[in-house]
């Protein structure tokens, strides 16, 4: 298939200002497309004119612009899975007052596409459109769950696995052993393994051919999702939400 290179140049612009939330200089944004400053200069002038990119007048550095926001809130917007959770992810966070986070897989991480904000003092902080680690979360370990054989291995291959708190999970072989364990009781807990002090339960979503489309989950301190609520409450709560939802997208089995 043919492309035009201008716009794949573009796109690879966009692309590399994602990973940098903080904005990049154009000479390093240059550097790391392989091209000249003035190739990228004549770009950047393009998107900057569409609002797809804008520029720091302080720093100068080269920022996503607000039209990529707009994009991307009308696609949530309008994608199925967040249609059919929210209302119950709603009513779930509004009964127990907690944070709940609605993610899928995307390019081997999780993305976190929806978020239900608690009242609590303490909530919990993240952004919708940010990513995590697959192995230290629950909703990414309940994601590696149902990935095939074959995807499981490339997603794992290229996992580094760094030890962000003394709980966490630091070699392909226990992250085995834990998605072994998160199969056979249908959700996942995040035992302080991304954040210290904080515990987190996630569920999977099923689609019509008995696939997870997605997790969701409750994060809260520990002194609030403590063990005993956890598995006396919490989790047959959320089990009941998980249910919902998917039989909505058409699942006909419960978990």
């Amino acid at each position: 298939m043919s492309t035009v290179q201008s716009v794949t140049r573009a796109l690879s612009i966009l692309n590399v200002l994602a990973e940098h939330p903080n904005g990049i200089k154009i000479t390093t944004l240059a550097s790391e497309l392989e091209l000249s400053k003035a190739t990228v200069h004549r770009l950047l002038a393009t998107l900057i004119s569409s609002n797809y990119v804008r520029q720091d007048p302080d720093t100068e550095r080269y920022k996503i612009g607000y039209q990529i926001v707009s994009l991307a809130t009308h696609f949530l917007n309008h994608f199925d899975i967040i249609e059919v959770a929210k209302p119950h992810l709603t009513k779930l966070s509004n009964d127990i007052n907690e944070t709940v986070h609605l993610c899928i897989e995307d390019k081997g991480q999780a993305l976190y596409i929806d978020k239900i904000e608690s009242t609590q003092p303490i909530a919990m902080y993240s952004r919708i459109g940010t990513r995590a680690p697959m192995y230290c979360t629950a909703v990414g370990k309940v994601l590696l769950s149902g990935m095939s054989p074959t995807k499981y291995g490339e997603v794992v291959q290229e996992i580094q696995f760094n030890q962000v708190t003394t709980h966490t999970i630091n070699s392909a072989e226990s992250l085995a052993t834990e998605i072994k364990l998160v199969k056979e009781q249908k959700y996942a807990i995040d035992e302080q393994e991304i954040t210290e002090g904080v515990r987190c339960l996630a569920f999977p979503l099923y689609n019509f051919k008995g696939e997870i489309v997605a997790s969701f989950s409750v994060s809260g301190p520990v002194n609030r999702i403590t063990e005993q609520y956890l598995h006396d409450s919490l989790k047959e709560k959320m089990r009941e939400t998980a249910n919902t939802i998917s039989r909505e997208l058409g699942h006909l089995h419960s978990l």
